[in-house]
């Protein structure tokens, strides 16, 4: 955004370019934490259809999970209660970002009717 030519002096024009990058940083925060809730909620569907293949065969099956370079026997049940931590995990972290992200848009309208306040006002004047 270019300044408006009606901020003459420099406190205005501070004010101004301040607001304006405030509005741009919320802008920003508000899109990774979308990208990051649209992360997380893959992470959940793949864990949870997995969890429900993992649950079709017998209990007594040979399973392997994957650990770095490797694979190491595990029961069935672990990796089962490994999942269902996983999708915990998840969704309690979509839950934080949820809370974050009504607070940076609060933040961001607070922001924005600020931004259109100081432009009316000058815009007057």
């Amino acid at each position: 955004m270019c300044e408006p030519f009606f901020l003459r002096t420099k406190p205005e024009r501070e004010a101004f370019q301040e607001l304006q990058a405030k509005v741009l940083d919320t802008t920003q925060k508000l899109k990774l934490a979308d990208i990051q809730i649209d992360s997380l909620s893959k992470t959940i569907q793949h864990a949870q259809l997995t969890q429900q293949e993992l649950k079709s065969f017998p209990a007594d099956s040979n399973m392997y999970n994957g650990v770095g370079r490797m694979f190491l026997l595990t029961p069935q049940g672990k990796i089962i209660s490994m999942l269902s931590e996983k999708i915990q995990t998840s969704q309690d972290k979509i839950k934080e970002l949820e809370t974050s992200k009504s607070y940076l848009e609060r933040g961001m309208k607070e922001s924005e009717a600020n931004l259109r306040e100081l432009v009316e006002s000058k815009r007057k004047d």
